[in-house]
């Protein structure tokens, strides 16, 4: 059973840090590109920053310089290091691993709730 687990999500002032982690099982990790979405209230599901298997990495603009994804293969994780924290952050933040390939599927975590307020 595929199973990406999100933690690390909660309220923090503007200015602020948090760091995400997204603990994958069941799957090849090492093998997947994975991937950080936030999805506002009454808003689509964004992408914000995606990491490949050789660990080349994309950002959104709205997040580039602040924003830092990160993987551990030998951990089975994906990190996502949020600095200077703004009020338009706040969201679900989801935990994505992208399909190898058109024959496979991919996962998403449950996600995690970030508050940015002062």
């Amino acid at each position: 059973q595929v199973q990406l687990v999100e933690s690390g999500g909660g309220l923090v002032q503007p200015g602020g840090s948090l760091r995400l982690s997204c603990a994958a099982s069941g799957i090849t990790f090492s093998s997947y590109a994975m991937a950080w979405y936030h999805q506002a209230p009454g808003k689509q599901r964004e992408l914000v920053a995606i990491i490949t298997t050789g660990g080349t990495t994309n950002y959104a603009d709205s997040v580039a310089g602040r924003f830092t994804i990160s993987r551990d293969n030998a951990e089975n994780t994906v990190y996502l290091q949020m600095n200077s924290l703004k009020p338009e952050d706040t969201a679900v933040y989801y935990c994505n691993a992208k399909a190898p390939n058109p024959f496979m599927r991919e996962y998403w975590g449950q996600g995690t709730q970030v508050t940015v307020s002062s």
